[in-house]
């Protein structure tokens, strides 16, 4: 799935303009690589944690001459953890966490009214 197919599976789940969805895919996307650029991380109770990661510098072989070392810089690098209902849900476990079930557009009623004549 790509991004714009993710856009449009959000569109038909919540009822958004495939517009709206695109827009929160995008913003989303920008505000992960925003704060991993800003040395945070960015965590999803059940789903996992974005963070960024420094991988140190090493020695190295080039590969079009085997006998030149040549030295590997450090850099960031981005890293994902899996959460447990992540997990879960692809090991195929029942009861998987419910963040992860399905999203329905939801239909937000009141709660019923209380009377001061209700005992």
């Amino acid at each position: 799935m790509n991004k714009a197919a993710l856009a449009q599976a959000i569109a038909d789940k919540v009822g958004l303009s495939k517009k709206e969805s695109e827009d929160m895919v995008n913003s989303f996307v920008a505000i992960v690589i925003e704060q991993l650029s800003a040395d945070k991380t960015v965590n999803i109770a059940g789903f996992g944690q974005f963070s960024a990661k420094t991988r140190a510098g090493r020695v190295g072989v080039n590969p079009q001459n085997p006998t030149e070392k040549i030295q590997i810089p450090p850099v960031t690098v981005p890293k994902f953890k899996a959460g447990k209902a992540l997990k879960d849900a692809l090991k195929g476990k029942k009861d998987a966490a419910p963040s992860l079930s399905p999203v329905s557009p939801a239909i937000h009623t009141p709660p019923p009214a209380m009377h001061s004549d209700m005992q």
